[in-house]
């Protein structure tokens, strides 16, 4: 299994659905248009996702075809996860995950966090600022203090209840420009390492991984 970690590029893919249509876009390139249903004839792989194994369904040759043509490195095959096939176990990959917190193709969790405010005091130290989308947080936070959300072990939306597992170290997928898909491997990691320290005790500015309640 690859990630941007080691395909910068793949952060310049979007991907949208509608109706039974999963639409992948990128620029200078035509969208590819895929059935949210892959077809079962279609072959089932065994992938390995930090050290363990996963099945997924073969979206096709297009889909290898588009994915390989942006990337220009080597080919690759784009799957699926259906919902009948074994995820893994997160307390497998993190030991504060409960052995029956389940996950497909994510490092660890389905889930995290990032709050505006803390963006911004990191944006503060910053020469070049980064956005939002260097992190990657599927839930973005406003209307806290700075770091607030390290502390916080439960978080409702409506009637979601969502509960924190552990804060998420910052990697170097971080330093990939969402803009422009490269990796400069030095900022913003290097100030997170120093930042706050004195004040904060914290090791580093880190994001939560959250879990649905149960």
């Amino acid at each position: 299994m690859v990630t941007a970690r080691q395909e910068p590029r793949l952060v310049l893919i979007s991907l949208t659905c509608k109706g039974d249509t999963l639409t992948l876009s990128a620029a200078y390139t035509k969208d590819l248009r895929l059935p949210i249903k892959t077809p079962t004839i279609n072959a089932v792989h065994k992938c390995r996702v930090q050290g363990l194994e996963i099945e997924g369904r073969d979206c096709g040759e297009a889909a290898a075809q588009w994915i390989t043509n942006f990337l220009k490195t080597q080919p690759y095959r784009l799957v699926h996860f259906e919902p009948h096939m074994q995820p893994r176990n997160s307390h497998q990959i993190e030991h504060p995950f409960r052995p029956t917190d389940q996950i497909p193709y994510s490092d660890a969790s389905p889930f995290l966090i990032l709050s505006e405010a803390s963006l911004a005091d990191l944006n503060s130290r910053l020469e070049k600022k980064v956005k939002a989308t260097n992190f990657r947080p599927n839930i973005i936070i406003s209307g806290c203090g700075v770091y607030a959300e390290d502390s916080w072990n439960e978080l409702l939306i409506g009637d979601v209840e969502l509960k924190r597992v552990m804060a998420c170290s910052r990697c170097i997928l971080t330093t990939v420009d969402p803009d422009t898909g490269v990796m400069s491997r030095k900022e913003p990691l290097e100030t997170l390492k120093r930042t706050d320290d004195h004040k904060s005790g914290r090791e580093r500015p880190r994001l939560p991984d959250i879990n649905h309640g149960s």
